[in-house]
């Protein structure tokens, strides 16, 4: 061979890794939007690995997940939804109402997965359950709707309870409405008398306990709701504090010492996410993907905290949990 054609050989074996690289598949890049933060997230976080992997799909390996958490502040959601689509993610999933309207402002083109603890046809992000229309499909969780057993639950762990408070947020009028409605209908069925707070930042959430306290409930019931989530340690210390028994629609509230919890399993919702947006990055359309409804349910006791406060749990009781907390 001569040495020219030779050298020509040589760069061209040289070069081919390179050209093979450049036609090797870009790595889908999947962007979450929360508005809460990590450190309230760490299960439904696996939960969501766990979803992508049943999926095929695991982050680092065969897709790339980019995080945006709001700490809180549902003001910064169009932001940060912003920001996922400038990074040209493949599909953002957009947790809580808030952070899916954020997303569907954002784009009306990148498929978003999103979990909505509200019934997302009556709020406008999907046209149907079964047929959803447009580039937003997802699951739906509920919260409000389980207040109704929440209270009933309560009455059996504090069978004296008379009235029982029940605290909302205002700024979120869909899933006070959905809680009240819920919660009315059940106390007068059985004869209990609701108060009702309302707090949507720290100082009146403080202060709603300053009104609570004279009055002396028989329990509380805490509304679900993200900004109440964010507020939880803040929560439990003021029930705990003022020994009244409460009840709460999340786990991570007797993670921290909270009293009780009944609700969805965040943790197999995200699943339940992940699952969808591998089914969306394997060409999937949100339009034609049903709505999920989730229905996995857990009741969580702090028995510390039960003893703290001289209730005994009943066996009938402890059958029932999910969990207890020693």
């Amino acid at each position: 061979m001569k040495r020219r054609a030779f050298l020509a050989a040589i760069g061209g074996a040289a070069a081919w890794p390179l050209h093979a690289r450049a036609l090797e598949p870009a790595v889908p890049v999947i962007g979450f939007l929360n508005p809460t933060s990590p450190d309230s997230n760490a299960d439904r976080v696996r939960g969501f690995h766990r979803g992508l992997k049943e999926a095929g799909y695991v982050d680092g390996e065969n897709v790339t997940v980019v995080y945006r958490w709001a700490e809180g502040q549902n003001d910064r959601l169009p932001e940060l939804a912003a920001e996922l689509v400038h990074r040209q993610v493949s599909v953002i999933a957009a947790f809580a109402p808030a952070a899916a309207f954020a997303a569907k402002a954002a784009t009306t083109t990148i498929p978003i997965v999103f979990a909505a603890n509200e019934d997302p046809v009556g709020l406008g992000l999907v046209a149907s359950l079964p047929r959803p229309g447009g580039n937003a499909t997802g699951v739906n969780f509920l919260t409000a709707e389980v207040g109704a057993k929440r209270l009933t639950l309560m009455r059996e762990l504090v069978p004296a309870a008379a009235r029982v408070a029940v605290l909302v947020n205002p700024a979120n009028a869909t899933s006070t409405d959905a809680t009240l409605k819920d919660v009315m209908a059940a106390a007068g069925a059985v004869g209990l008398q609701i108060q009702v707070l309302k707090a949507s930042t720290g100082s009146e959430i403080t202060a709603a306990f300053a009104d609570l306290v004279p009055q002396k409930p028989g329990a509380l019931l805490v509304a679900g709701d993200a900004f109440f989530s964010s507020r939880r340690v803040q929560l439990v210390h003021l029930a705990t504090r003022h020994a009244i028994p409460a009840t709460y629609s999340q786990r991570e509230f007797p993670d921290v010492g909270g009293l009780m919890s009944y609700g969805p399993n965040l943790a197999d919702v995200f699943r339940q996410v992940g699952a969808y947006v591998g089914r969306v990055l394997k060409g999937a359309k949100p339009a034609d993907l049903p709505v999920v409804q989730s229905s996995k349910f857990e009741l969580v006791i702090n028995a510390e905290t039960a003893r703290l406060l001289g209730l005994p749990l009943q066996p009938t009781l402890l059958a029932l949990a999910d969990e207890v907390i020693e």
